[in-house]
């Protein structure tokens, strides 16, 4: 029987994988542990690929099982394609190599092998996002890696979170664009919603919140002084709330796009 998944949604049902995941999963219960092992080791592209999901989740059922030789077998396999998903450090000289890049890498890498090594002592419900959408997941470890990066290289060009200026980072307005993550031609997709669930949780509270009001079209504000608002329900500032909205669209974009 495959274990289902313990993180639970805001209205409290429990986080549940693709069909697809679900599918190879069960074809993955039947062979050997070799098996098992070289399927894992396939490259995207080739037959019986075996999706990320399928290898963390065997990875976190190998750390319970206690099954040391499986779990290192595989955590190298998925801490190679970590790895091979990260930006490259090199700058364009060939020569030199970005403080940045290295930084996100360090921090992103680190970051999975702890959450990982965190579970070896209890379970980690922030993986179960990783097994629903690890790519997703993985991108807003990304994000959130780059932010710290660029904060420590541009102190003085970072928005703090309680500033209410409403000034917008530059970086952080061309990542959301125009971007919609309501779309009506993505969100009744049921994989799309699914996956921005997950995203919306590695969001910050406050951005959480605004993207909640967002989608039960709450205003931002209103001259009206009747009718419910975001500034009035958060207390925040217009110029706030809509920097923080676009910094949460950022972060979803990145997230369901890859930033495209």
């Amino acid at each position: 029987m495959i274990v289902p998944l313990r993180k639970c949604r805001s209205d409290g049902s429990l986080y549940i994988r693709f069909p697809d995941v679900e599918q190879t999963l069960g074809e993955l219960y039947l062979i050997s542990k070799s098996d098992l092992v070289a399927r894992c080791r396939l490259l995207k592209g080739q037959a019986q690929y075996v999706p990320s999901q399928c290898i963390l989740h065997f990875v976190r059922k190998s750390s319970v099982a206690k099954d040391e030789i499986l779990f290192e077998q595989l955590f190298k396999i998925l801490a190679e394609r970590v790895r091979r998903s990260l930006p490259r450090v090199e700058n364009p000289d060939g020569k030199t190599v970005s403080f940045t890049k290295s930084q996100v890498v360090e921090q992103v890498y680190d970051k999975f092998v702890k959450l990982l090594m965190e579970e070896r002592l209890e379970y980690v419900e922030r993986l179960d996002f990783f097994e629903v959408d690890f790519k997703g997941a993985l991108a807003m470890l990304k994000l959130s890696a780059q932010g710290k990066a660029w904060k420590e290289e541009n102190r003085s060009t970072e928005v703090d979170a309680s500033d209410d200026s409403g000034e917008i980072d530059a970086e952080v307005e061309e990542a959301a664009g125009s971007y919609d993550p309501f779309n009506p031609s993505v969100i009744d997709d049921y994989i799309y919603r699914s996956s921005l669930e997950v995203a919306m949780e590695e969001l910050s509270p406050l951005q959480n919140r605004i993207i909640e009001m967002l989608r039960q079209e709450i205003p931002i504000d209103s001259i009206d002084p009747n009718v419910v608002t975001m500034a009035k329900v958060l207390g925040k500032s217009e110029k706030t709330i809509r920097t923080h909205r676009d910094k949460a669209f950022a972060k979803l974009r990145v997230s369901l796009t890859g930033g495209k």
